[in-house]
């Protein structure tokens, strides 16, 4: 686009000179000289204001030009300023995220994240991973990290756990979720006591008395004891009303409803929750989390496509697929996404914007004038055509008026 404001330009230069030439031959040409000449004024008009934003027009130190670069501290403030006064106030955030149902757009994007959208939006979903990609290497890791675990440690901290997995145990045993693990569980003790059967014999062989050791009663012991729990472990699979499996979920539901309505036990996960929070091993824990999350999202902002392959992709669209269907699950999602965002702009809202600031103000004058040309300077080539054009037409009106007068 540049090329072509400045070929535009330079086409109405020709002009000019071609039209003094022939200006009288005709009088046509004296509307074409005029059109030549205010194209060329209105085109270099625009050229030097268009310049003057974001440099010193051609190299000369013009008062009131470069005006970006010798702003860039005022306008990393300005715009601090205003993020915070148009988002992070308590008010719009609510009012944004209470018309959202962010659960059910989280489980349709993560559903199908390669969905065939068109050009457009390919090029609009590859802009934006690489806007966030460009912005999470731009920032502080440190003091980005410490405001995102600061924040997610203080949700928890208000977070009342208990109910929240009483809620989660009941609606998994409403829909009998729960089976398949406690399935896969008894699967796993077989194969547990299968690889360990020897040692069980031994112990057995050891603690049985010297009699039955003579008798060899402690074998036939051994491999009654092993026989029963094996059929045990097999019939609790199989039969859907082993007492086993009746007694476990009747305990999860006992579970489930203390969770919910005992104080009590709802003390008792409090305390416990206390207890993991202020654990230097859940310190350490967050601090890899959060490395590992950031290094991550860097990695899916940069090949969204192949960080979505796989395994992981396969169980991050179940993870959607239950988003979409699950009402519950939805309710409960959208509950602590409003909670948690209203939350970290009203706590961290000075600090997010003090990041933003110091941000930019540490990016050096080219990188701040590369960026903000190259995200309007199309338009602002569109400026010194349309600049070019509309002052040729004026040039010619004028002329009209001249030559009438």
């Amino acid at each position: 686009m540049r090329r072509t404001a400045t070929g535009l330009l330079v086409a109405m230069a020709g002009l000019f000179f071609v039209a003094r030439t022939f200006r009288d031959v005709h009088p046509v040409w004296g509307y074409v000289l005029a059109f030549a000449e205010a194209g060329m004024i209105g085109g270099m008009a625009d050229w030097f204001a268009v310049t003057a934003l974001f440099r010193h027009p051609l190299g000369i130190p013009i008062p009131h030009t470069a005006i970006i670069p010798v702003n860039k501290d005022r306008i990393a403030d300005t715009m601090a300023g205003f993020l915070q006064d148009n988002f992070l106030t308590v008010p719009v955030i609510s009012r944004r995220i209470q018309a959202m149902n962010v659960a059910q757009a989280l489980g349709d994007f993560l559903s199908d994240p390669r969905e065939a959208e068109g050009m457009q939006g390919t090029r609009l979903r590859a802009g934006v991973a690489n806007l966030i990609g460009d912005v999470l290497e731009s920032l502080d890791p440190e003091k980005l990290g410490g405001l995102a675990k600061g924040a997610l440690r203080s949700q928890l901290e208000k977070l009342d756990v208990a109910p929240l997995l009483g809620q989660l145990l009941g609606a998994a045993i409403a829909d009998k979720r729960h089976m398949p693990l406690f399935e896969d569980f008894v699967r796993w003790s077989g194969g547990v006591l299968e690889d360990n059967e020897p040692m069980i014999r031994t112990m057995i062989h050891e603690r049985a008395n010297a009699i039955v050791r003579w008798t060899k009663l402690d074998e036939t012991l051994a491999n009654a004891i092993l026989d029963g729990l094996y059929k045990l472990l097999a019939e609790t699979v199989v039969v859907p009303d082993h007492p086993v499996r009746l007694k476990v979920e009747q305990g999860l539901e006992d579970l489930a409803h203390k969770l919910v309505h005992d104080p009590a036990m709802q003390a008792k996960v409090a305390s416990l929750k206390r207890e993991v929070l202020a654990n230097p091993a859940f310190a350490r824990w967050l601090d890899g989390m959060w490395e590992r999350g950031r290094a991550a999202l860097l990695r899916a902002t940069r090949d969204p496509h192949s960080a979505l392959s796989g395994q992981f992709g396969e169980s991050i669209a179940e993870l959607g697929g239950a988003l979409q269907r699950d009402v519950r699950l939805q309710h409960l999602v959208n509950r602590f996404a409003r909670r948690t965002v209203v939350g970290t702009a009203t706590r961290y809202g000075d600090q997010i914007v003090r990041l933003v600031s110091e941000t930019v103000r540490r990016w050096d004058a080219r990188t701040v004038t590369g960026r903000i040309e190259g995200a309007v300077g199309r338009d602002l080539q569109f400026i010194r055509i349309n600049g070019t054009l509309v002052g040729g037409l004026v040039g010619v009106l004028i002329h009209a008026i001249d030559t009438v007068l």
